[in-house]
């Protein structure tokens, strides 16, 4: 798993598929260094605990996606971009994306700067694009760039090679975005689903940002890293370091040391370099697992011997069409 079934034992959050963020990707755009590809994936259309498909509406109408990014160092938000979804009608949903800058207080849904509303949430093969000013975006089901052996790690490490992600899909916001709209620093990002609390007001759902970390390291404090913030990321030093001596026999002050550059749950990303994970950002294709295993296994496992997929696209949204298309 990336980011994948990041609720208790491989679970969604809350049970909803559709809250369930998967991956986080920033690159600059191909051809062009002045703008900068942000991906992020929710909603994997397989689950593994119950296995069997997921709902086929992309998005949640009550929740809120969003892609938030300090620019400062200091694993606060200082820009967040939102994109809310309506509820499905004649078989399709649109979205509204919103731009807020500075602190934001959790689950607001007004104000900022609206982006672009009524964007229509691609289902089919065609990629519905949407232009925007000097952004551009798109919002809708694709093929799941990530690759992984899943049922090879479920089996004690024991990988065939086979993707388990080969035909899956997920649900896609891809924006293209100036450099210039995102400060001058290298940047910290992470994503995050809200959804609204039964008491009233809102709760997080789930979040992340480095690929895996969520679903072999959280343990029994699952919910409470799921609901937390980068910039407090500290407290969970000790959990990801007893997870670290379970998983790769870690001494504990070598498995300290580990968790500690793990954390805060960032992907940090200089626009003005190239993309490599995890020196620089994330490319569709990287190989995250490969970065993951020998760290998760102290050094045991190198990797799952499976590779990028070949259904990526030269252009935007630069994710392959859905195996599964309405239309």
């Amino acid at each position: 798993m990336s980011h994948h079934y990041s609720g208790p034992n491989l679970a969604f959050p809350g049970g909803d598929a559709r809250l369930d963020f998967t991956d986080l990707y920033a690159f600059p755009k191909p051809g062009d260094a002045s703008r900068s590809i942000l991906i992020m994936d929710f909603h994997p259309s397989v689950g593994v605990v119950p296995p069997g498909p997921t709902t086929a509406e992309p998005f949640a109408p009550a929740a809120l996606y969003e892609l938030r990014i300090d620019t400062n160092g200091d694993a606060v938000a200082d820009i967040t971009y939102q994109v809310r979804v309506s509820p499905s009608k004649d078989g399709g949903q649109t979205a509204t994306v919103r731009r807020f800058e500075g602190a934001l207080p959790i689950g607001k849904s007004d104000g900022g700067r609206v982006i672009a509303e009524g964007v229509p949430v691609s289902m089919g093969r065609e990629a519905r694009i949407t232009e925007a000013g000097d952004h551009r975006l798109f919002v809708g089901r694709r093929s799941d760039p990530f690759f992984f052996d899943v049922l090879g790690v479920l089996k004690d490490f024991k990988f065939t090679g086979d993707d388990f992600f080969a035909d899956k899909d997920i649900a896609s916001v891809v924006l293209e975005v100036p450099n210039s709209a995102l400060g001058s620093k290298e940047l910290g990002l992470w994503a995050r689903t809200l959804i609204p609390a039964a008491g009233g007001g809102w709760v997080q759902a789930d979040r992340g940002a480095k690929p895996s970390q969520t679903p072999f390291l959280s343990g029994e404090e699952n919910e409470a890293y799921r609901a937390g913030e980068p910039a407090e990321d500290g407290r969970f030093v000790a959990l990801f370091a007893h997870s670290l001596e379970h998983t790769g026999g870690y001494a504990p002050e070598a498995a300290k040391r580990v968790a500690q550059t793990l954390l805060p749950d960032l992907i940090r990303y200089d626009p003005t370099r190239p993309a490599s994970y995890p020196q620089n950002g994330r490319t569709l294709t990287d190989d995250v697992v490969d970065v993951f295993l020998p760290i998760l296994t102290n050094g045991k496992v190198k990797g799952d011997g499976v590779g990028p997929h070949r259904d990526l696209l030269a252009e935007f949204p630069y994710l392959g069409p859905p195996h599964q298309s309405a239309r």
